[in-house]
């Protein structure tokens, strides 16, 4: 059973996660519109991912008799400077969620649920390759600066980006 604290932190995340494939598919939409087709997928897959890891957690809170409730997806922003812009949004937001997966395991910690704190452990580290991820492609796109055959073959390399679901 989870306690009340951790039922109501991982509903919390659950929406911090769905919030997270909406902001994906906004990014996603907003390049599409702009004729960066690897952009456009490249965040398509992001949302997907987020889909997935809010299922996970959906799941596990459901696996361990609580409730899941869920709540409405606050608004995500609709365009982005850049493509770099997009890519300096997407790891201060994913450096919000590690703050967040970061809490929970100290609140599974706190309330001494081994098992919650178990099960966060895939986030953590997911957390460390989102982050990475997305700094290199900041550091890839700084390098390009405007170089419109730069984003053109960038854009090409990330239209190759393939969506693989998470295994239950």
């Amino acid at each position: 059973m989870l306690s009340k604290k951790l039922e109501a932190a991982l509903n919390a995340q659950i929406n911090a996660e769905f919030w997270s494939a909406y902001l994906y598919l906004s990014m996603a939409a907003h390049f599409a519109a702009d004729g960066k087709p690897g952009f456009a997928n490249w965040f398509e897959i992001q949302f997907k991912e987020e889909q997935d890891h809010a299922m996970k957690f959906f799941k596990y809170v459901v696996e361990r008799g609580a409730k899941v409730e869920l709540k409405p997806i606050a608004k995500v922003a609709l365009s982005w400077k850049s493509p770099l812009h997009a890519f300096e949004e997407t790891l201060k937001h994913e450096i919000v969620v590690t703050g967040l997966i970061n809490d929970l395991v100290a609140l599974a910690k706190e309330e001494k649920d081994y098992a919650t704190e178990s099960m966060l452990k895939w986030f953590v580290d997911e957390q460390v390759e989102e982050e990475a991820t997305a700094q290199g492609y900041i550091d890839a796109l700084k390098m390009i600066k405007d170089n419109g055959f730069g984003i053109y073959t960038l854009d090409k390399e990330l239209q190759s980006r393939t969506y693989t679901p998470l295994a239950d």
